[in-house]
Formats: C-alpha cells, sequence, structure tokens
C-alpha cells in the first residue's frame, strides 16, 4: 500500500503539493530517473525517511525522462538531485547519493523539535491562565532542549505565575540581549510586580510575631500557610518541616506540608526535594 506522504509529481500536482503542501510540511522534492542508479540507491532511503514523518514530510518524486519541463524549470543538471523545500521556498539541497545520517543532519533544522508539542502546550496552558500546567509543560520542553529560548521564557514567566520567583530571575538571566524581545520585559515586569506583592502586610506582621515568639509553632504555621497564598512554597515548607522537627506533637505540620508540596506542579524541582525530606524524616 503506498504511503499517502510519497507522491508523484506531475505538472498537474505540482502547485498543490510543492506550493501549498510546503506551508504545512517540509517537502523533499526527488528529482530521479529509471536509467540511473545512484537515484535507485538513493530513493529507498529517502522513503524510509518519509516513513519515519508521516506527519512531518512529503516525498515528492519527480521522474526527470517523463516530466522533463519540471526539471528544466528547476534547473537539474544532474541525478540524484534533492531539494527540500518549506513556505514555497527551496531550504537547503544536494546531488548525488548521502547516507540517512547525513540527510537526516540536513533536515534537522526543519523539522518539529520534540519540545515542540511541549511548548505549544505551555502556551495555551499560559493564555487560559493555568500555571501550573503550564509550569509542567515548559519545564518538560526545557528538559529536553535547555538551550531554546521559547522554552527558557514560557518557564520563566510559569515560574513567575506559578510563585518561583527565584528560578524565574535565574532563568531571565540567561536570556541574551538579542533575545530580549517583548517576551522578555513582560517577564521582567511579571517579576518586578511579583516581588513588590510577595511580602504582605499579613506576613510582615507574621513575622514579626515569630521572631519575639519563636517557639510558638501555631504562629509558625500560620506563616507558612500565608507564605503558600503568596506562593512562596519553599519557605512554607521549610518553615513547616521546622514544627515537625522542633515540635512533633503538631500534627497539622505534617498535614499542611503534604498538601503545599501536592499542589506543585509536576515537574517543579522543589516537589522531589521536599519528599525527600519529608520522607526522611518520617521514615
Amino acid at each position: 500500500m503506498a504511503q499517502s506522504n510519497i507522491v508523484d509529481i506531475t505538472l498537474q500536482n505540482f502547485q498543490q503539493v510543492l506550493l501549498e503542501g510546503s506551508k504545512e510540511r517540509l517537502v523533499i522534492i526527488d528529482f530521479w530517473a529509471d536509467w540511473c542508479e545512484p537515484c535507485k540507491q538513493l530513493m529507498p532511503v529517502l522513503e524510509r525517511i518519509a516513513s519515519q514523518y508521516p506527519e512531518d514530510i512529503t516525498l515528492a518524486k519527480i521522474n526527470c525522462d517523463e516530466q522533463q519541463e519540471l526539471a528544466m524549470q528547476f534547473g537539474v543538471r544532474s541525478l540524484p538531485t534533492v531539494a527540500f523545500f518549506k513556505d514555497g521556498q527551496p531550504v537547503d539541497s544536494f546531488a548525488g547519493v548521502k547516507s540517512e545520517t547525513e540527510i537526516m543532519t540536513m533536515l534537522e533544522p526543519h523539522l518539529p523539535s520534540p519540545a515542540d508539542s511541549f511548548i505549544q502546550n505551555a502556551q495555551q496552558a499560559l493564555a487560559e491562565g493555568n500555571a501550573a500546567e503550564a509550569y509542567t509543560q515548559a519545564k518538560q520542553a526545557f528538559d529536553i532542549d535547555s538551550s531554546n529560548m521559547t522554552a527558557i521564557k514560557l518557564l520563566a514567566e510559569a515560574a513567575v505565575d506559578h510563585g518561583r520567583l527565584a528560578q524565574a530571575k535565574e532563568l531571565a538571566a540567561t536570556i541574551p540581549m538579542v533575545e530580549q524581545d517583548s517576551d522578555y520585559q513582560r517577564i521582567m515586569s511579571k517579576i518586578e510586580l511579583a516581588e513588590d506583592s510577595a511580602d504582605s502586610p499579613e506576613i510582615k506582621a507574621l513575622q514579626a510575631q515569630v521572631e519575639e515568639e519563636p517557639d510558638n509553632s501555631e504562629l509558625k504555621i500560620k506563616l507558612a500557610l500565608q507564605l503558600h497564598q503568596s506562593h512562596r512554597d519553599e519557605e512554607a515548607i521549610s518553615l513547616l518541616f521546622e514544627v515537625m522537627r522542633k515540635d512533633p506533637a503538631r500534627t497539622e505540620a505534617k498535614k499542611y506540608a503534604l498538601d503545599v508540596i501536592n499542589q506543585l506542579p509536576d515537574g517543579d524541582p522543589l516537589a522531589s526535594k521536599a519528599r525527600r525530606t519529608l520522607y526522611s524524616m518520617m521514615y
């Protein structure tokens, strides 16, 4: 059964496959002829690559004996010749036979990154105001490709929205000047606003009371809950752990610590760190 992403090109379908089709996926044009032995060596390699990327690649085969007018339009001088098209424009080409590894190296910049789907999910979650899901998706994209600027910015913004100011600032500091666009400016504005609002009057009042009564577990728990409300979860967890160590009778400290930890987004390094500490204290 013929693959739907491997097609023979004629004058009749040329525009549809090449000009229109390359707006949605990468089109590989293989110029070949039946008498050309190198063409017969190369074609199975191209077909194998196309079969591995059914949603991202179209292999368009042009028989230069039958479609001489198309071959002339492209100025083909030798066979086999292979050209890559994206958005209706040529992006790369080669002549002769290449190995699958060599071809994949050429294709890589033009194919979707494994991180792309996570980036799209993170963008959608941010747009919907779901900071926890945005963080989880952006973190997965970042873990796949930590040099991807879009992933870095998304993770930084999601970190701010989820109260991870230290992480957001650390990520923002890695963004070079050339990438400091409107997205970067928005992230920095969010960081500034979050820092300004982090110390609420309630938190400041409780912090003062705890300083005056450092052994008052009830005050510490109240402060931890206020810190959690302000997305200062690392400080909240640390304070609850402190109560658990010094005042084991305060069983609600463990309950609140678990509640805070369980609300952390998937992929948050704080979650795994806090769980390890909690389990070491319990067992």
